[in-house]
């Protein structure tokens, strides 16, 4: 594995409040221009090559992309299908997010933290550009990609905070409101790049293992319920109290008691999802309810968590995978009912709480990504139970230090809406919330990606 070091050129300017003025105004869409800003790098790549990526659309990402190579482990044609797969979708997706970055102002993208991600991306997208063009056609060329994937995974894992806190430092020249629009457009393309690369990494390493002689076969029983990083009958009644004896016991420590909860509704429901988006989600607005009923010192109250099943009704039920010419699938559908009852299309999970409401005030901002509460050094202010109890809500959120940044709310809405589900919340101020989440699992078609 490559390990890759940026090197960064200083700049300074004048912090005069008429050139900030003017860098705020000139950064709007309709000022926007190709080429606006190349940030020094020691990686080159063509403009023309990364004009071409940008001119193909983003494949809008299903489940069913994610689950229609078969059951696991996969066939090697299988396989190959897969990295393939990734492969086809990979270059592009990067290649748009290095456009938006050089289509921020000049003095925005050679900050060094907003800097370093160009940087970090230019990296990727310059070791996937030799398999643009060229389908891997052998098990040994598909485990040198895999490797890849892996370190684009790791080299990936702290973007957002980086981002966070360039954007921090850079605040007197852009607009909060572009700074926010930004970010959502880059957290949302940053999930369906990563559930890619992730997918298939899963899907390798299980495939190989199962065929190693020195692996237990019982690994195969272990993870039966999955296919790469997605849970056939993912059960949310489960989710729910892990994640509640996670921020319970996290309360406790913090707060010194121990908030309840109780799961009633359709308790036996599964669907077809991705466990680690539901698991952060879930996470976050347990977090929010059990703080919300501490404060409100209405601890001996109970939250209370109701699950509901959902059927899709809609006269296009089947998401379109993509399809790769000359290339057949495994023939083995995959099969999520054989583990007992049939996954429902969709689950919604309401999370009430007595926690005294949010103020009418600050409801309208609870979407919008802040940087009020992120410290200069780029560290949460841990004198604040919010900031504590936040930075404890990041499973697997590559265990970003993202604390403190009002990150929670917004992130899980990119979660739940990524595969056409949604948060919605009813507060009553002074009495408590109800969250609404839905989510929608396999046969959903999704909302387009920016």
């Amino acid at each position: 594995m490559i390990k890759y070091r940026n090197r960064f050129h200083k700049f300074t300017v004048s912090n005069s409040r008429a050139f900030s003025q003017c860098l705020v105004y000139e950064w709007s869409p309709a000022a926007r221009v190709q080429n606006w800003s190349h940030p020094p790098s020691n990686i080159a790549i063509a403009d023309n090559e990364i004009g071409y990526l940008t001119s193909k659309p983003t494949h809008e990402l299903s489940l069913a992309d994610l689950l229609k190579y078969g059951n696991q482990p996969l066939t090697a044609d299988a396989l190959l299908l897969s990295v393939n797969f990734t492969r086809s979708l990979l270059p592009v997706r990067l290649a748009h997010r290095i456009k938006a970055l050089r289509n921020l102002p000049f003095i925005v993208v050679t900050n060094p933290s907003i800097s370093k991600v160009y940087n970090i991306y230019l990296h990727s997208l310059a070791k996937l550009l030799p398999y643009s063009t060229r389908i891997i056609t052998t098990i040994d060329e598909e485990k040198i990609f895999t490797g890849i994937l892996v370190d684009l995974v790791e080299s990936h894992s702290h973007t957002i905070s980086t981002l966070a806190q360039g954007f921090l430092e850079c605040r007197k020249y852009v607009n909060a409101n572009e700074v926010s629009t930004f970010l959502d457009e880059h957290i949302r393309a940053r999930i369906g790049t990563r559930l890619i690369a992730e997918q298939h990494i899963a899907l390798h390493h299980f495939s190989h293992s199962y065929k190693s002689p020195d692996t237990d076969t019982k690994l195969s029983d272990s993870s039966s319920n999955y296919i790469g990083v997605i849970d056939k009958i993912l059960a949310p009644e489960s989710t729910v109290n892990r994640c509640g004896s996670f921020v319970s016991e996290i309360c406790e420590l913090n707060y010194g008691v121990r908030p309840t909860w109780i799961v009633e509704g359709d308790n036996s429901a599964t669907f077809a999802f991705v466990p680690m988006h539901l698991e952060y989600i879930i996470t976050e607005l347990l977090k929010n309810a059990f703080r919300a009923t501490v404060e409100s010192g209405n601890s001996k109250q109970p939250i209370i968590i109701t699950i509901a099943t959902t059927e899709d009704t809609s006269s296009n039920r089947e998401a379109r995978p993509l399809n790769l010419q000359s290339q057949i699938l495994d023939k083995r559908e995959p099969d999520i009912e054989s583990q007992g009852a049939k996954p429902v299309s969709g689950i919604t999970i309401r999370i009430r709480d007595r926690g005294g409401g949010i103020s009418p005030t600050i409801l309208p901002k609870i979407w919008s990504y802040s940087f009020t509460t992120f410290s200069e050094k780029g560290f949460p202010d841990t004198t604040d139970n919010l900031n504590v109890l936040d930075a404890f809500s990041n499973p697997k959120i590559n265990k970003s230090q993202i604390a403190g940044l009002g990150y929670g709310l917004p992130l899980s809405r990119a979660y739940a809406e990524y595969f056409g589900g949604g948060i919605s919340i009813q507060s009553l101020h002074g009495w408590g919330c109800d969250v609404y989440l839905r989510l929608r699992g396999l046969d959903w078609p999704r909302r387009r990606e920016k």
